[in-house]
């Protein structure tokens, strides 16, 4: 078959790179599979393309359109996946390998585009905790806010998950309002502008929102400024030289590295032979190897186990990897596929080379081709160290494909130190069913690793595994892991805006924000709130009700009506003695009903539900014979389909001097 002729994604145009071009063969064949190069890009004009077309564009978004444009995006991958597993398998990747990627890919996308549609505002600013009061009369205060930078966001990403690489940092990215220039390792380029193409063919994002180079143009970094972002994922040597560039230091360019990671797979002191925790963790270990090969910068490098029990783990990992079917991907018969490439295959020989140093090798052989031909097939290789203190290389040298170090610890403050020994991961599992062990490990690893599973009989069956990112959590570690996180659900997006301090009057701020914030001015009701539409609310919209009498022979249906008798509310001489109360009180929840009794208009209209409150505080007490009131304002507003929207509410209660009895918030589904 004729290789494919991989094209850049330059200022809006598909673009052939100059001169000689270089060759990117199968990892199942050894045959040239697609010819790859930038030369002759005029990056800093990408650049310049995506920070005053695609920016702009992008910032005059709101959340909610940014996050159904990924939507639109992950169906549009989904429509055409079977085009991206056709060319998945010269990868060295399975079905299996390729639905992580492609998928998890797609469904990266919809976690964030449901993320932005529930969790941010539908306007352009994103608020950051509650206001802080400045002033002792209140008309000065502060407000943390977020907004996109003003630059480019430059993605630099590794060759084993060429799609879901992707998409996983550019989900973050486009939500936060910000342009993207996305640059794939060459090994597995073809199928990153494979998806890439799919995305520019849906016509979904605005012009010069993203760009693509598959090949390396020239310095990368050095047109950056601060307003600028650099998302690496890759080698631990690549990511300091990126690193050390003088503009990261010079311009304060943020940088975000997701490296190398020697994680630790712990089976807990509990965990004997025969008990479901100990076949869970044998399974978890083979399978984290072997999936993807090895190539998973989750994946479990190094396997810990009690001294007593290292042998009976040895046995059953050994038996469990000489059954995995190594061949072609394209064989539904596969379980392992290929390297992703030659020049990977001798990287893991040299790196298990190093390791069998310190210890030895228990399972397969790293020198012998278990499949014939060009491939660059290896199998799985499982290592023993007995004495993991005194071999240095098995926590330092990290094997990138199906290789694992078994190693015995003596009590659980040496598994700890052991797992802590690897100077930071990206995943670590603990298998235990003792819940004192698993939180001595979370307090003694904790500071170590970016994300921690503790699995066993209880969690496992709807569990994710040990090696699997998921968009809600943050996928990062410290130190040797890179020090950076992505993901992470609104986590991820904040990184890629900026916080502000604002400071200022309630009623500037307010306007800022979208959102109404208390002194803020308000506007008086002339038509019932309830009798709108949420289109014709305005933020500061509010309702002044009536006053109502609350009584005693009130309390005292209540507490009979509801069973909640508590002393407050029925026993006078004991509620005198409060140092709270100084007498019998409104029950809290009375308030609320009689409050709703005051702002609800009971007829059918834009109104369709009460969905919840939330922030409920009470703040003095209300005694019988006192009255309340209540004041309902229009807080913010959030379109969620073409048939409804949600409005949240700004509830004060007062009483008859006008002081503050509660405060909450009010959400309401609504007629957009």
């Amino acid at each position: 078959m004729k290789p494919l002729k991989l094209l850049n994604y330059a200022q809006g145009h598909w673009v052939a790179g100059q001169g000689d071009l270089d060759e990117v063969r199968s990892a199942v064949t050894g045959d040239v599979v697609a010819e790859t190069g930038a030369k002759g890009l005029d990056y800093p004009a990408m650049l310049d393309h995506a920070r005053k077309v695609g920016g702009p564009a992008l910032r005059k978004l709101t959340f909610h359109e940014r996050a159904h444009m990924l939507k639109a995006l992950g169906n549009a991958i989904m429509a055409r996946k079977e085009e991206l597993y056709a060319l998945n398998y010269d990868s060295g990747a399975t079905r299996a390998d390729g639905w992580i990627d492609i998928e998890g890919g797609a469904g990266t996308l919809f976690s964030f585009s449901s993320k932005g549609r529930r969790e941010l505002p539908n306007g352009r600013v994103l608020i950051d905790g509650a206001m802080e009061q400045l002033s002792r009369g209140g008309t000065f205060v502060g407000q943390h806010v977020f907004t996109p930078l003003q630059g480019v966001a430059v993605h630099i990403n590794a060759f084993n998950f060429p799609i879901w690489g992707m998409l996983e940092k550019l989900a973050p990215t486009l939500l936060a309002g910000v342009p993207a220039i996305v640059k794939p390792a060459s090994q597995t380029a073809w199928l990153t502008e494979a998806c890439f193409r799919i995305m520019i063919e849906a016509d979904i994002l605005p012009p010069g929102a993203i760009q693509l180079l598959v090949g390396l143009p020239g310095d990368l970094l050095e047109p950056l400024t601060c307003q600028d972002m650099v998302s690496f994922t890759g080698s631990a040597a690549t990511a300091m030289r990126l690193q050390s560039h003088p503009v990261i230091g010079r311009e304060s360019v943020r940088f975000v590295a997701e490296r190398d990671s020697l994680n630790a797979s712990i089976l807990g002191p509990d965990a004997a032979p025969g008990t479901p925790e100990f076949d869970l963790f044998v399974k978890e270990v083979a399978r984290e190897m072997t999936s993807k090969a090895g190539q998973k910068c989750t994946a479990i490098r190094r396997a810990m186990a009690p001294a007593r029990h290292l042998d009976a783990v040895q046995d059953a990992l050994s038996e469990r990897l000489a059954k995995v079917r190594i061949g072609d991907p394209r064989e539904e018969t596969t379980q392992m596929g290929a390297l992703a490439s030659r020049a990977q295959l001798e990287a893991v020989r040299s790196a298990v080379a190093e390791l069998s140093k310190a210890a030895r090798i228990v399972s397969g052989d790293p020198d012998t081709q278990p499949v014939a031909g060009d491939g660059a097939f290896i199998s799985p290789i499982l290592l023993r160290s007995d004495d993991p203190w005194g071999a240095a290389a098995v926590h330092d040298v990290e094997a990138f494909g199906p290789v694992s170090t078994l190693m015995p610890y003596r009590d659980l403050d040496d598994a700890i130190a052991l797992a802590n020994r690897g100077m930071g991961s990206l995943a670590l599992s603990l298998f235990t069913h003792d819940s004192a062990v698993a939180r001595d490990f979370v307090l003694g690893a904790g500071a170590y690793h970016g994300r921690m599973v503790i699995l066993d009989r209880t969690s496992a069956k709807e569990s994710t595994g040990h090696g699997s990112p998921l968009p809600v959590l943050v996928h990062g570690g410290p130190g040797r892991a890179g020090g950076g996180e992505e993901m992470g659900g609104v986590r991820g997006v904040k990184h890629y805006m900026q916080r502000t301090a604002l400071q200022g009057s309630p009623e500037v701020l307010s306007r800022i924000i979208g959102q109404y914030l208390p002194g803020a001015g308000q506007l008086p009701a002339e038509v019932h709130p309830f009798r709108k539409r949420m289109s014709e609310l305005e933020i500061g919209y509010t309702l002044k009700t009536a006053s109502r009498l609350v009584t005693l022979a009130d309390i005292e249906h209540f507490a009979h009506f509801t069973g909640d008798t508590f002393y407050a509310h029925m026993d006078e001489e004991a509620a005198r003695a409060s140092p709270i109360f100084g007498g019998r009180v409104a029950h809290g929840y009375l308030i609320l009903s009689f409050a709703a009794g005051l702002f609800v208009d009971p007829d059918p209209g834009p109104v369709l539900a009460n969905t919840g409150l939330e922030t409920l505080r009470f703040l003095t007490p209300l005694y019988p014979g006192d009255s309340m009131r209540v004041e309902l304002s229009v807080k913010s507003k959030s379109v969620r389909d073409e048939e409804k929207g949600e409005v949240r509410w700004a509830v004060v209660v007062y009483n008859q001097k006008d002081e503050t009895v509660a405060t909450y918030e009010l959400m309401t589904m609504n007629v957009p």
